[in-house]
C-alpha cells in the first residue's frame, strides 16, 4: 500500500476557509477580525487583534505560533475561534488547544474553497473564549449548521 506524500507534507500551508463554514461561524461569533487573511496587509503574529477574531493560520510551521497568540490574545480578553488541522500529536495542540473552551472535529475532510479535492487532513474549530480557558474544553463532532455536505 502507497501512502499519498502530501498527508506528510507541509508545501500548502495556506487554504481558503470555505465560505458556507465561515458564514455558519461568524453567525454564532459574529467576528470582527480576521489576523491573517490571504492576503495580509499586516503581520497578526505581531499585531493587536479585534475582539472577536476568526482566524484560520498558515498550516506550515509557524502554525504553533498562531495557536499561542490565540490563546494569549484570548487572555487579553478577546474572543477567538480558529481552524485547524485536527494534529492532536503535536507540542502546540497539548500547549494551547487542550486550554481552548470548545473543540468541534468537523467530519470528514472539508473542502477547502481554492482546491479541487479535500483535504489531506481532519480539522477542528478550536474555540477560545475569555473568561473561560484552562480546560479541558468541551469536545463536539461538527459544528451546527456548518454544511460539511
Amino acid at each position: 500500500m502507497t501512502l499519498n506524500p502530501g498527508l506528510f507534507s507541509s508545501k500548502r500551508q495556506t487554504w481558503r476557509t470555505p465560505v458556507k463554514l465561515y458564514e455558519a461561524l461568524d453567525r454564532v461569533f459574529h467576528f470582527d477580525h480576521d489576523p491573517c487573511p490571504v492576503d495580509p496587509q499586516e503581520d497578526g503574529l505581531v499585531t493587536e487583534w479585534g475582539e472577536r477574531n476568526f482566524v484560520n493560520p498558515p498550516f506550515g510551521r509557524e502554525i504553533g505560533l498562531w495557536v499561542r497568540k490565540g490563546y494569549d490574545e484570548a487572555l487579553k480578553g478577546r474572543l477567538v475561534v480558529m481552524l485547524l488541522p485536527a494534529r492532536t500529536d503535536t507540542s502546540y495542540w497539548h500547549s494551547y488547544v487542550m486550554r481552548a473552551t470548545k473543540i468541534h472535529f468537523l467530519p470528514g475532510r472539508l473542502h477547502f474553497d481554492d482546491g479541487p479535492n479535500p483535504a489531506p487532513f481532519p480539522s477542528a474549530i478550536v474555540v477560545f473564549e475569555p473568561g473561560k480557558l484552562g480546560g479541558p474544553p468541551t469536545i463536539e463532532s461538527g459544528f451546527p449548521d456548518d454544511n460539511q455536505g
